[in-house]
């Protein structure tokens, strides 16, 4: 048959049904998808319908002598396939009708096929004897936009911040095996961004700064970009001891400290963390004694292993903010913080310091860490950080918080703004990660079924976009949920911090682990390639690793934030008194939970699955379930005599999965609740489609436990995981965008593969 036996609207569709008809693609379970795009065809006659549904009987499947006529019709349009486009098989199939036809509009009847049954380039390229166009790149969305979208109101601070800072030569990658000399690199370049007035950035403006902790937090990713000892070191030196002199302490101490830290004229260390009580802050056993005679304190190291461990700037620092009991009268106040000298003008340790280098690390080698030991160490009443505990004139102790537990966790709370930058820095290792691969994906290919041709670009395969798309879209969600955490840490009219916080800690956790996945992930998509260190994704799985342990073990900031669910967040942020927790626990126990409905457990079409109010329902489900049955084994042991403390052991591995379940929940809620406000609607509904992958990626990971509670059947779970792999699908096309999309410089992305 030729070209004049068909209508151009016919003509468009055969080469789908060559390529359907050469693969054996047209399976029984998928006619329905090509019967409704014909159907909903507005551009085909009755007749074009009819000879189209002929074409579909699986039982009489289109004659040798047609099948050779549609392939001739192809070779003789002389049309290119253009792998690039954004959707390669609707473009090409209209360039071959338009070939025949003068100009034919694009069908989105074919587009909707080409997505719904997740036809790819590889599926078909072989059949045809057509050059491949690689130059041409998808163009359906801006990659400017989405940055754009995900600076949101802090477009102008990250803007400058790329591209008249990070663009200087200083922050040119290169590899470092020597970690002195990699840490003055690292030190010269917390230097150079303190000059530029980034490291007061936080700080009031009385201090050299502009008081945005949120443009802060949103840098914090960005310099993950050039390093990541960059970001951490820089975190240390103005983050965490700049910070605790501006949360804990008071006017004296913000006057005569903050602004040389934020000028980094005043190197300093955050000296919490103990060897041998790691995450246990409250059982620290460094002392600071009160001393009312001379009007000083005494900071001791009482034992070998009450050393202060793992300290970032511990080598370069003049000055420590160093917790420890403090003990006045005899009586221990709990922890708190006090400025301490560690060396003098010629970087000599001062008398009663000890410090041990802590060597080399996995990764993070351009931070100087050690270890601090103090052999009766004499500082001033002064340097107490005071701001909730001081010392009066007449040697007592004052604090308008009365509660020991409220104001140890208070303390700790004005510095959870830390962990915040600390998944962000971790996101920050993901999105470059990823761009890595993707970018790698797009250019490097492997395998085909026929020498004759090229070999099949590795994201055009089902089983690579499975591997990496889900992983590009939790970073949205993430990137979303993070902006929105700090906006609420930052809300000074909402003094109350304990939800917020508790919150963060759950992220903190899911994040960092989503951080080191999606890194490792990435590493072995980009095979030996990926091994090389010119390609940063082997020292981006070596700084990213630690990111799950400081600022707080995942494992027990889960378990905090099941704690804050229990108490519906009444209970103190950090509350190691789970009696406060068990006081609050009532309220759960009355949250009876309804059957439901087989016909929901059951359902499987698309506009259910793909609709957010299943993908709250069944978050929510989660959460409350694990809620409800976490606090009927409390009481259960409670109710034996068992004490509160042993009760939480019990249930320990179940709290972590109700910390992991909320904070999943949390981060959705908050980024279908930012996509709502994207007004431009191509882009709100990609947005849609990638929280959307969030969602149903999730609820996939834990099928198992929604089909043990009778919350979805096989049937639905099946549905779930073909959803998955379809939405992978459709965003193929995308996937340079939204890399891109991430706002990572040029100048930044050095390593060869992605380029």
């Amino acid at each position: 048959m030729t070209k004049e036996n068909y209508t151009a609207q016919v003509l468009q569709y055969i080469p789908v049904f060559y390529i359907i008809w050469s693969d054996d693609l047209l399976s029984a379970s998928e006619l329905n998808v090509i019967e409704n795009a014909i159907s909903n065809d507005s551009t085909l006659s009755g007749d074009d319908k009819k000879q189209l549904k002929a074409w579909m009987n699986v039982k009489n499947p289109p004659k040798n002598e047609l099948f050779k006529s549609w392939k001739q019709l192809i070779i003789n349009s002389n049309v290119k396939l253009v792998e690039h486009e954004t959707y390669p098989l609707t473009a090409f199939s209209q360039k071959v009708a338009s070939h025949y036809h003068n100009d034919i509009l694009f069908n989105n009847q074919i587009k909707e096929i080409e997505i719904n049954l997740g036809i790819q380039p590889n599926h078909y390229n072989h059949l045809f004897d057509v050059h491949i166009d690689l130059e041409k790149k998808s163009s359906q969305y801006s990659a400017q936009v989405i940055d754009s979208i995900l600076k949101g109101k802090h477009a102008e601070a990250i803007d400058s911040f790329r591209s008249s800072v990070l663009n200087d030569p200083i922050f040119s990658w290169e590899v470092h095996r020597n970690k002195e000399e990699f840490r003055n690199h690292v030190l010269k370049q917390v230097e150079f961004l303190a000059d530029k007035g980034y490291g007061a950035m936080a700080y009031p403006k009385e201090y050299g700064g502009t008081n945005d902790m949120e443009g802060y937090a949103t840098i914090f990713e960005n310099m993950m970009w050039a390093d990541g000892s960059l970001a951490i070191k820089f975190g240390v030196q103005f983050g965490l001891f700049g910070g605790s002199i501006q949360k804990l302490g008071t006017k004296k101490h913000h006057d005569k400290y903050l602004t040389d830290t934020g000028k980094a004229e005043l190197l300093g260390c955050f000296a919490m963390t103990e060897t041998g009580h790691g995450s246990n802050v409250r059982g620290i056993k460094t002392t600071a004694t009160y001393n009312k005679k001379t009007e000083t304190i005494v900071i001791h190291t009482p034992g070998k292993n009450d050393n202060k461990e793992y300290i970032g700037n511990a080598i370069h620092s003049k000055m420590a903010s160093v917790f420890a009991q403090l003990i006045i009268n005899g009586k221990n106040e709990g922890v708190h913080a006090i400025l301490v000298p560690l060396r003098n003008e010629k970087h000599e340790l001062l008398p009663g310091i000890r410090v041990e280098d802590n060597g080399y690390k996995l990764g993070l080698n351009g931070v100087d860490n050690g270890k601090i030991w103090f052999n009766q160490v004499e500082v001033p009443k002064e340097n107490l950080l005071n701001k909730y505990g001081t010392i009066l004139g007449n040697g007592e102790y004052y604090s308008e918080i009365k509660n020991p537990n409220k104001r140890f966790f208070t303390m700790l709370g004005t510095l959870v703004g830390g962990r915040i930058c600390v998944a962000r820095a971790g996101l920050g290792g993901a999105k470059y990660a990823l761009t890595v691969a993707i970018k790698h994906a797009l250019k490097r290919r492997q395998f085909n079924d026929s020498v004759k041709i090229q070999e099949d670009l590795l994201m055009d395969y089902p089983s690579h976009q499975l591997r990496l798309t889900p992983l590009v879209a939790s970073a949205y969600v993430y990137h979303i949920t993070l902006d929105k955490m700090m906006t609420l840490y930052c809300d000074e009219t909402q003094p109350d911090k304990r939800q917020v916080e508790t919150q963060v800690a759950g992220l903190k956790s899911i994040i960092t682990w989503y951080a080191n996945d999606a890194i490792q992930e990435c590493r072995e998509a980009c095979g030996g390639k990926g091994y090389l260190l010119e390609n940063r994704i082997a020292d981006l799985k070596g700084d990213v690793d630690i990111f799950t342990t400081f600022e707080g073990d995942n494992n027990v900031l889960l378990q905090l934030a099941a704690k804050g669910v229990l108490s519906d967040f009444k209970a103190e942020f950090n509350s190691a008194g789970f009696s406060t927790v068990l006081k609050l626990l009532s309220s759960q126990l009355s949250d009876k939970l309804s059957t439901i409905n087989p016909l929901y457990t059951n359902k499987t079409d698309k506009d259910h699955l793909y609709n957010p109010k299943f993908h709250v329902h069944a978050f929510e489900h989660r959460t409350r379930r694990l809620t409800y049955t976490i606090a009927m084994r409390i009481r259960g042991y409670i109710k034996k005599g068992i004490p509160s403390y042993q009760a939480f052991l019990k249930v320990q591995t179940h709290l972590m999965t109700l910390g992991k379940a909320y904070s999943a929940e949390l981060a959705y809620k908050s980024f279908i609740e930012h996509t709502s406000t994207i007004t431009d609607p191509e882009y709100k509904e990609l947005f849609e489609k990638l929280g959307t992958l969030y969602a149903l990626s999730e609820i996939r990971k834990d099928a198992s436990w929604y089909l043990e509670q009778g919350y979805i059947s096989g049937t639905k779970s099946k549905a779930i995981r073909q959803r998955v792999e379809r939405l992978c699908t459709e965003l193929r096309p995308h996937l340079n965008s939204l890399v891109d999309g991430f706002g990572i410089p040029n100048h930044l992305m050095t390593a060869p593969i992605a380029n």
